[in-house]
């Protein structure tokens, strides 16, 4: 039997309901489970000894279930990866969608967006192979694979996603406000630095603060050319072993359900509030500096 007009919206309506609720739920049930897994640590190590802990030794007698060296090595790669990535991505994206010709853009911007699909494990690879022994060979090292390499390869990894995403937001800005700001007189890079820029804030902000997330949350790389050493770094060429690592290498070794395994998904769980709070500020950064409309800038 033909469906009516209404009968055919309505299906339509539900199946696409029906996908985003699954969807919401399967993703709610994660959540859910890594709390359910990972809160009962903190009836054996309170909540402070677990975050500024200072030893993270959790399969000795005693066992020591301090993250904060994994936390700062977290945080410092981040940071490191950030000031790299976060210049390369944003001059980049100013100079395909400002000042590149169109055919030039039309050549690189694609190219760039295939950079973003670039495996991970093929950059740690590359950080490995090629970057630890040179770094090693230049400053003298004891090894290559340390803080700084770890940064350097999630700047790689960030790069695409801020360039993409920020040239798009630039490219957007209204075609008036740069003809009204020309015709004042202002120069081109006048322009971008104090018409564009502005204008673009909202976008570009997001697309730092997703590269600054994709950093914090990846897994193979630090993995493979950070070094793995627990403890606090005292130079960007100290290696380190970020919260997303001690998960990956420690996973398949830990009992189950024993006091090693509660303490590596804590370890998520303080990963995921990490990710929440980057993308709450990504969300309120990004309405702060939205443009309803070109005469609003």
């Amino acid at each position: 039997m033909a469906l009516s007009r209404k009968g055919k919206d309505d299906l339509v309506r539900n199946i696409f309901f029906l996908t985003a609720l699954s969807s919401i739920v399967a993703l709610a049930l994660i959540m859910v489970y890594l709390f359910v897994e990972g809160l009962p640590i903190f009836g054996v190590v309170s909540v402070s000894d677990f975050l500024f802990g200072s030893l993270w030794y959790p399969t000795s007698d005693p066992p020591a279930f301090g993250i904060f060296p994994l936390i700062v090595a977290s945080l410092a790669v981040t940071a490191l990866s950030s000031a790299i990535a976060i210049p390369l991505g944003v001059m980049t994206a100013i100079y395909l969608a400002e000042i590149a010709s169109r055919k030039t853009r039309d050549i690189f911007k694609p190219i760039v967006e295939l950079l973003a699909a670039l495996p991970s494990v093929v950059i740690g690879f590359f950080g490995m192979v090629v970057v630890a022994p040179y770094l090693q060979d230049t400053f003298d090292l004891a090894t290559g694979l340390n803080l700084f390499n770890a940064s350097i390869m999630l700047a790689f990894m960030s790069v695409p996603t801020i360039c993409s995403v920020s040239e798009d937001a630039i490219y957007s800005v209204p075609r008036e406000l740069k003809e009204a700001s020309l015709a004042l007189g202002a120069t081109h890079f006048e322009t971008i630095a104090k018409v564009v820029l502005p204008a673009s804030l909202s976008g570009i902000s997001t697309a730092i603060m997703l590269g600054m997330s994709r950093a914090i949350g990846e897994t193979m790389v630090v993995l493979m050319v950070a070094g793995g050493a627990a403890i606090i770094p005292t130079s960007i060429f100290s290696p380190v072993r970020p919260m997303p690592s001690s998960i990956a290498a420690e996973m398949a070794e830990a009992a189950f359900r024993g006091n090693h395994y509660r303490a590596l998904f804590a370890i998520g769980i303080v990963l995921f509030i990490f990710t929440l709070a980057f993308n709450l500020v990504a969300s309120y950064v990004a309405e702060k500096h939205k443009q309803v409309g070109a005469a609003t800038l």
